[in-house]
């Protein structure tokens, strides 16, 4: 656990939740009843107004089932970002002055595929499968997702699956496994995310997870927020759209790696 030390970071030594702990050992934890009736409620019909005034962004996704940005098109994702259940959970992780660093609402069909397995960003620590971690050093988080669930979420939906443990591996799922729903991590099977309306599923941006097809059920309803420490640079919009740069200095990026070394990224995951 971190606290902030001025300008800086610092070992914590304050009692923190269950389920901070549990993130930091297991890579996710699932904080149950997180959302009022009242509050699902109103998540709920701001959902079907984003989606229903909103189109899907062409310029980051050619898919009907994201919206992205909505701490930006909607006051109710404003209070849910900034719930104190959550804060309580990820802040002793990624500090007191941790931001979302993207907010993305999902609304997946029955049909709904799965994904591979993947990290959303990282591994932050990189290193061989043989160079084992010191439990001496307390692992280091610096994106956590949060999935809001805005409607029951069981096997049939295609829950997220995570694998325990796997934020710690400093390595990608293998390549030749992606698609395996038997992967494992030091022994250790995946764990569904399932959860009824209202609850909260918190994972580790490091660790290996995926979205799991769906079999006849009633598809996924989530708003979705990614919160990271302050060093961490927002994603909510593109760099194209929002950056610190000049007009000359934009003139001189002009190769893709000068584009990089000024902050004009291509997109990429939370980006957008």
């Amino acid at each position: 656990m971190i606290r902030r030390l001025g300008k800086n970071l610092a070992l914590s030594s304050a009692d923190a939740p269950e389920a901070s702990q549990q993130l930091e050992r297991d890579g996710f934890a699932v904080l149950r009843g997180a959302l009022s009736a009242d509050e699902i409620a109103e998540l709920t019909a701001e959902a079907e107004r984003v989606f229903r005034e909103h189109p899907p962004s062409r310029q980051r996704s050619d898919r009907d089932e994201f919206r992205y940005e909505m701490l930006n098109l909607s006051e109710a994702a404003h209070r849910a970002i900034g719930h104190p259940r959550i804060l309580e959970v990820i802040e002793p992780l990624l500090g007191q002055d941790c931001h979302v660093i993207a907010n993305t609402l999902w609304w997946n069909s029955p049909e709904f595929a799965g994904g591979p397995w993947h990290c959303d960003a990282g591994p932050h620590v990189p290193r061989p499968a043989d160079v084992p971690w010191d439990d001496r050093i307390p692992y280091p988080v610096f994106a956590i997702g949060a999935h809001l669930l805005l409607k029951p979420c069981r096997v049939a939906d295609g829950p997220t699956a995570v694998i325990p443990g796997s934020h710690r591996s400093g390595r990608l799922a293998p390549f030749d496994r992606i698609h395996d729903p038997e992967l494992t991590y030091d022994g250790r099977p995946a764990v569904l995310l399932e959860g009824e309306a209202g609850d909260v599923a918190l994972f580790v941006s490091d660790a290996w997870h995926r979205g799991t097809p769906a079999s006849g059920g009633d598809g996924r309803l989530f708003l979705q927020a990614h919160y990271g420490r302050r060093d961490i640079a927002q994603r909510i919009r593109t760099t194209v759209e929002v950056h610190h740069l000049s007009p000359e200095a934009i003139a001189w990026a002009d190769t893709p790696r000068r584009r990089e070394l000024v902050g004009l990224h291509d997109p990429y995951f939370y980006d957008g």
